[in-house]
């Protein structure tokens, strides 16, 4: 078996992977229950993106590519940290989930403890 053939092999199956992963992310991305959850999954499909560009700068042999991923990288990194600060300067609301003064129903879902006020800054 030629050296060709097991990377064209190879980068397809890596292809169809991560187009699952990317659909897989596009939907939390739509159906994410809070937004910490939708920055992460944002920050994923950065990450695969990078896959992408990576798998196709091996497929063609361009190197260029490896270099526009590295830049996507870059600013993605920027972006989540940019997304976080945002959801750190916003605060948690009282009952949203992940918040610390919410207490936990049978079903999974957080309430708010009556008479808690949040804290002004």
């Amino acid at each position: 078996m030629a050296a060709q053939t097991v990377i064209s092999v190879a980068s397809t199956i890596a292809l169809f992977l991560m187009c699952a992963a990317f659909f897989l992310t596009a939907w939390r991305i739509i159906k994410g229950p809070t937004l910490p959850d939708r920055i992460i999954a944002l920050d994923m499909l950065v990450a695969i993106a990078i896959g992408f560009i990576a798998v196709i700068a091996i497929r063609t042999g361009f190197n260029l590519y490896i270099d526009i991923a590295i830049a996507l990288g870059l600013v993605g990194f920027l972006a989540t940290v940019a997304f976080a600060r945002f959801i750190l300067s916003q605060g948690m609301q009282p009952g949203e989930a992940g918040s610390p003064d919410g207490e936990v129903s049978r079903k999974g879902l957080r309430h708010a403890k009556p008479g808690k006020a949040r804290r002004a800054r």
